[in-house]
């Protein structure tokens, strides 16, 4: 997923050197591909079945709601993707529909949409160069290809640096055989006709003939111009540099009767691919700057004069060691690609006297006396500081990386205090390895770049993550959340935790926010996950710490009418009262509100305004409605106060008749749970065995459905929204037959 940041970056910088191919009002545009040939960037799994025709029980059901009784069956695996139900077969085709259409009638003309709509953007580059009917386009993508830079600040040995460059690997590709095209159309008249273009194209295909094949220069381009990537294992950054020698040396086939078997020196990286902490260092050119103004407390500057010419002078040597990092750099890619012993240590050399004085005023505003070699060292080894305005000042100084991808540690601040300090972080009290690395990535990036990252789904779900929402918010022009559960499947195998792909534009102004329901599948239908995957656009800011996990229109739809509600249910509760709600946080499926104690080590007790109904609220907290609400808001596996208080209901504005009926459904809902319930025996996290009673809630559906249909006439709902809430994640919610509380 977080690849289409990559290529939708190439799109936009290709666009901005050759409007005329994405504008051209009386000519065609790369759009019109769309419009050709629409199925062609619809992913083949929500394709799947299409062409079928539904049977007459099931299509019957589309337009009536009453007629859905079959609609939570499997369905067969002609129509079917693994593991679907016809409601989810419906529901995948109505949007290969919609988007179908979209396509076909051209309305989709921006990048953009293709992350929203979750369309296939790597096959629609590939297909733009290869059908580039000018070379005014294809100059345009193959600059964009071949500067643009790639970070992972956070590499480890190399995962998603190596998946980067399998995406850009059949861009270079394609570039290449479309200048070989053009070269060939053009004949003996290219020199004549397109001059500039011929002597560009033929240039760059020289290079690649200086190379042992085409794949080997490819490879090798990618690796020196465009990835880049810092951790703090140096093991984890020799095994990632030796992961990219190895794939380029498996591209030559050794050579007996050649010197050093026919193979060209391999490229140095170690200025790509480098060790150091990411969160400890300077890392813009307004950091170091200020770091030019005192140090000790403005009894000494760093460099003996004013702060400006300090900088001034330090910022000319900055520039001097980029110059000769690009010629060295250029050696490696031009002729056999070797370069001198000395050029490296050399710049080495210079590259060290620089971190060395960062390093010495970072030391100070840590308060280690550089004077005492010993703290000093030891610090030096503890905090590992990486100053990114100098060891890629190039990049940092036209503004930022292009793209930041990658899965940052999701540790504990508490964890890694002892070892080192961050300092200056706006998401401090966050308290979590992840959001710093988050907030270093805007520092990182500029005006226009992306990011996509793998984070714990509690990043938009928790009034702890409040500081990264907010910092989120400020600096994009638009966000895409994708959020996924770890039970039945897992997004990684030995991850037990909820987690969300994020992918970040950014920018100064305020943009959209599109994010996907909370996802839930089952093993054998991991490979389709992706595929399927449905945005839609939020814009509930009612819990700061919270961006709602939506994904269809008819949940948008719905939060809007929960919020016309301002009552929340929190104003029915009291701070003592002896008229008392009890219940479970634990619960994957099931949260389970009585009116009794239930000998559950995870259960909790609500107190009640004595003039209300308790039975009132113990149904509308058992409806699929509030599970609903929880699991947009929430991180799924907490249940906290936010949690059932800001649920947007209060029975005393049902009408008295209405108010008796939702009582009388929780008395009734209460006796059937005991009615169903069975003594149990759980084990908690390896303590102690615990007695308790086990709920079977499944059981008791219809009664929750019965709640459920008295809650949406209080809130308006259309039958299919009452449709969406009673049905909502039931393949799951009912293919249990107890109360999951062991999580």
């Amino acid at each position: 997923m977080w690849s289409s940041t990559l290529v939708a970056f190439l799109f936009d910088a290709a666009k901005a050197k050759c409007k005329v191919a994405f504008e051209n009002a009386d000519g065609p545009t790369v759009w019109d591909l769309l419009r050709e040939n629409p199925d062609r960037y619809i992913y083949p799994a929500v394709r799947q079945g299409v062409d079928k025709k539904l049977p007459a029980d099931i299509s019957a059901g589309i337009k009536d709601v009453n007629k859905r009784g079959g609609w939570n069956k499997p369905a067969p695996t002609e129509v079917a993707l693994p593991t679907e139900t016809w409601r989810e077969v419906v529901a995948r085709r109505q949007r290969y529909e919609e988007v179908r259409k979209k396509l076909a009638v051209g309305e989709v003309r921006q990048v953009n949409d293709f992350i929203t709509l979750n369309l296939d953007l790597r096959q629609f580059a590939q297909d733009v160069v290869q059908n580039c009917e000018g070379p005014d386009l294809l100059m345009a993508f193959w600059q964009a290809i071949t500067s643009i830079t790639v970070l992972d600040p956070t590499g480890g040995s190399g995962a998603f640096i190596f998946a980067a460059l399998n995406i850009l690997e059949p861009l270079y590709e394609a570039c290449l055989d479309r200048m070989e095209a053009f070269l060939a159309e053009w004949g003996a008249n290219g020199p004549k006709n397109y001059p500039n273009y011929h002597k560009k194209f033929t240039e760059v295909l020289a290079r690649v003939d200086a190379h042992p094949n085409r794949r080997y220069f490819v490879l090798k381009s990618v690796i020196l111009n465009n990835l880049y990537a810092v951790d703090i294992m140096e093991e984890a950054v020799e095994i990632c540099k030796l992961r990219l020698f190895l794939k380029l040396a498996a591209q030559v086939e050794p050579d007996k009767t050649k010197d050093n078997l026919g193979i060209e020196p391999l490229p140095d990286i170690d200025f790509n691919i480098r060790a150091g902490n990411s969160l400890i260092g300077y890392s813009t050119k307004a950091e170091v700057q200020q770091c030019m103004k005192e140090l000790g407390g403005g009894q000494m500057k760093l460099m003996g004069e004013d702060e400006l010419g300090s900088f001034a002078r330090f910022n000319t040597r900055c520039a001097d060691v980029e110059q000769a990092f690009n010629k060295f750099r250029q050696l490696q890619t031009e002729g056999d690609g070797s370069v001198p012993y000395a050029d490296k240590q050399e710049l080495q050399k210079r590259l060290k006297a620089l971190e060395e004085e960062l390093n010495r005023h970072l030391a100070s505003e840590y308060g280690v006396k550089v004077s005492d070699k010993d703290a000093y060292n030891k610090w030096l080894k503890s905090h590992q500081p990486f100053h990114w305005f100098v060891q890629f000042y190039g990049i940092l100084s036209r503004g930022g990386f292009d793209v930041i991808i990658g899965n940052p540690p999701y540790v504990e601040y508490k964890d890694v205090k002892a070892e080192y300090q961050i300092r200056g972080y706006k998401t401090e009290t966050c308290s979590n390895l992840f959001v710093y690395v988050l907030e270093r990535c805007t520092q990182l990036s500029r005006q226009g770049s992306e990011i996509g990252m793998i984070i714990p789904l509690s990043a938009f779900s928790t009034d702890r993550m409040i500081p990264l929402i907010t910092h989120l918010k400020s600096t994009s022009t638009k966000l895409s959340i994708a959020n996924f559960s770890w039970r039945p499947g897992k997004l990684f195998d030995g991850v037990n935790l909820q987690l969300s792909i994020l992918l970040q534009r950014v920018g100064q102004e305020t943009g959209d926010i599109d994010t996907t329901r909370y996802l839930m599948w089952d093993s054998e239908a991991r490979t389709e996950l992706f595929s399927k995957i449905e945005y839609v656009k939020t814009r509930d800011s009612r819990l700061a710490g919270s961006i709602p996990k939506l994904g269809a229109a008819e949940a948008a739809s719905i939060l809007q009418k929960l919020r016309s509600h301002k009552k929340e249910i929190a104003t029915c509760f009291a701070k003592t009262s002896n008229n008392k709600v009890y219940y479970r946080r634990g619960g994957l499926y099931w949260k389970v509100f009585v009116d009794f104690v239930t000998g559950s080590s995870e259960e909790k007790i609500i107190d009640i305004l004595p003039e209300i109904d308790k039975y009132a609220i113990i149904a509308a907290l058992s409806s699929d409605l509030w599970w609903w609400y929880f699991t947009i808001t929430s991180d799924c596996r907490h249940l906290g106060n936010r949690d059932i208080g800001t649920f947007p209901f209060d029975p005393r504005e049902l009408s008295p008749t209405a108010q008796k009926k939702l009582s009388d459904l929780g008395k009734q809902y209460v006796k059937d749970l005991k009615k169903n319930a069975v003594d149990a025996i759980r084990v908690y996290k390896g303590k102690n065995s615990v007695e308790c009673i086990s709920f079977r809630v499944n059981q008791s559906k219809e009664i929750i459905d019965e709640i459920d249909t008295l809650l949406a006439g209080h809130f308006g709902f259309t039958p299919e929204e009452l449709d969406f809430i009673i049905n909502y994640d039931i393949k799951y919610r009912l293919g249990r037959d107890t109360e999951s509380e062991d999580e």
